[in-house]
């Protein structure tokens, strides 16, 4: 099997990725479980990809029920250097407007029932989250916006909720006050798996609607949010091939190629060896 270079993860509205050519399917098991779906393994512009539709096939796995850890660690082993990451988000700020994207550099956890991290179980690790968005991927997904012609803004806050529920106005209107830009229910896990992982992460938020803080947004309805959804996935679609196509093939340069080399704190001696076991892919270089 070639090697996987880049991993696409797609969530609401986004389950498959047109235009993969030389198709597989790969269904894989990890130490921490099963991932979400099956990956589909193929060439997008030329490049090797990964694509893992997030919430399952037919949307079946609510936010915290996701495996994280497992869906990371599967993209690991495919050898995925940098992972194109895409969720729909309700907008805090008036100027992100339905079927704008948004490409944030900063997290707000407001999650409380999740794993979020490969460290425990005898050894204990400290990653650098100061800036938990790879740029390098960033600046590929503006660039990429650019290209196909959508508005694509680089930069902001997302809150990343519990959920399922949407926030309460009060909540809402907090979150506001903290200068957030977007609210949704999954990136931020992924962001700091994939920063252990040693893979270059950043994703492209798709506004769904205004959360409950704009005027009128009660008249909402879920009909009307899926029809953004599916118009944004089509344009997703087209920036995800972009993106592919603009990814450096040397990341080297990235912050997250090497956060975990210092990051290890427990002696090596007094590391279980079911856990170097388990994490030897993820950090056996390091042992």
């Amino acid at each position: 099997m070639a090697k996987v270079e880049i991993g696409i993860i797609g969530g609401s509205g986004l389950y498959n990725m047109d235009g993969l050519t030389d198709v597989s399917e790969l269904r894989m098991e990890t130490p921490f479980g099963d991932p979400s779906e099956a990956f589909l393994l193929g060439s997008l512009e030329g490049r090797r990809v990964a694509f893992l539709a997030r919430h399952g096939k037919g949307h079946r796995i609510l936010p915290s029920e996701l495996n994280f850890r497992a869906n990371i660690y599967a993209m690991k082993a495919l050898g995925v250097s940098s992972i194109l990451s895409v969720s729909a988000v309700g907008s805090l700020k008036e100027e992100h407007k339905p079927t704008d994207f948004v490409i944030p550099d900063q997290f707000i956890d407001r999650t409380f029932a999740r794993s979020s991290t490969f460290f425990g179980d005898g050894v204990v690790g400290h990653i650098g989250f100061g800036d938990p968005i790879c740029p390098i991927v960033s600046e590929v997904f503006a660039k990429a916006c650019a290209e196909v012609g959508v508005v694509g803004k680089r930069g902001g806050t997302y809150v990343c909720m519990e959920g399922p529920q949407f926030s309460t106005r009060a909540e809402s209107n907090l979150y506001r006050s903290w200068g957030a830009d977007v609210i949704g229910m999954t990136n931020l896990q992924e962001a700091k798996l994939a920063r252990e992982a040693e893979i270059s992460y950043a994703t492209l938020a798709m506004v769904t609607d205004y959360d409950c803080w704009f005027e009128g947004h009660d008249a909402v309805t879920v009909e009307q949010i899926v029809a953004v959804m599916q118009q944004n996935s089509g344009n997703a679609q087209r920036v995800i091939k972009a993106a592919v196509r603009l990814m450096p093939k040397d990341l080297s340069a990235s912050p997250a190629q090497s956060a975990a080399r210092f990051a290890i704190m427990t002696e090596r001696s007094a590391i279980p060896e079911a856990t170097k076991a388990r994490l030897d892919l993820l950090f056996g270089k390091y042992w």
